[in-house]
């Protein structure tokens, strides 16, 4: 099918870097969230992102000025209603999403394709919410979205090729590159990623070494563009912790257990970038310091 309008259901970091990446491709953007307030943020992110690509000379003024108006917010799940493609970047909760794809599922028009950007949470389950597992998909970005490349493109148990195909060319269209993964807890990229980070949390809390000679071994002997202390408070240890516990329950087995003292920082609200404070100390602009 062609795919027109792309509705987005969740105006945070992730939602936001949809948004953008797709009224840069061309498309008409529908961003949706619960309150003005989150979609105020959302709309500021995609202004400071395009402003940034501006003045780097990545984009034309036109271009920066047609994708910022191919833009509308609404705060209305029915809002959605005509989109042709409806991605979800709600927060990394099996019960959220379940109760956000019950309604989306009986409100979009029938021939929509929907997906979710989860990071970890089973595509046939949430499918199955949805009412129509053969038109759901996973479609999974990366953060920060318009800098990264890849989209994890996961099929559930009844999703169908023409389906996997829309999305691969959406993909394609937006600048992407689509790869495509089975329906096993935390997909490929985060199966590898977060056991490294969960490890990284674990050898902080035995005393192995400190955060900053964490950090530096990966990023000087392994070439990692960041530590994974500094990425786990890039992602938000809340999501860490949520993706290590997908991985647990998904596989059973005790190597992919959340680590205590990960589980203690979410618990006191240290999430990391977003929250001012995780493994490091966070400017209001999210800058690091120290």
């Amino acid at each position: 099918m062609e795919v027109k309008t792309i509705g987005v259901v969740g105006a945070g970091q992730m939602g936001s870097g949809i948004a953008q990446v797709a009224a840069q491709a061309g498309y008409d953007v529908v961003l949706v969230d619960v309150s003005q307030e989150a979609l105020a943020r959302g709309l500021a992110a995609i202004r400071r992102s395009l402003g940034k690509f501006l003045e780097k000379g990545r984009i034309t003024r036109e271009a920066h000025d047609e994708a910022l108006g191919r833009l509308r917010t609404g705060l209305l799940l029915e809002d959605l209603a005509e989109a042709d493609l409806i991605v979800e970047a709600v927060v990394e909760d099996e019960e959220v999403k379940k109760g956000l794809w019950e309604r989306v599922g009986a409100l979009a028009k029938p021939e929509a394709v929907l997906a979710s950007n989860t990071s970890s949470i089973p595509i046939t389950a949430l499918a199955r919410y949805s009412g129509r597992p053969e038109r759901f998909i996973g479609m999974h970005f990366f953060n920060p979205v318009p800098l990264m490349p890849l989209v994890e493109v996961i099929r559930g148990e009844l999703t169908s090729g023409a389906t996997r195909d829309t999305v691969v060319e959406v993909a394609k269209r937006m600048g992407k590159i689509p790869l495509e993964v089975q329906d096993y807890p935390g997909f490929v990229s985060n199966r590898l990623l977060m056991p490294m980070i969960n490890e990284a949390i674990e050898a902080l809390r035995e005393g192995v070494a400190s955060k900053e000679a964490i950090d530096g071994v990966m990023r000087l002997g392994m070439n990692h563009p960041m530590g994974p202390l500094e990425l786990a408070d890039f992602i938000g240890l809340d999501t860490c912790l949520a993706i290590m516990e997908v991985l647990h329950r998904g596989f059973g087995d005790d190597k992919y257990r959340p680590s205590p003292l990960l589980r203690r920082m979410v618990q006191a609200g240290l999430l990391g970038r977003k929250t001012g404070r995780g493994f490091y100390a966070y400017d209001e602009q999210g800058n690091k310091l120290g």
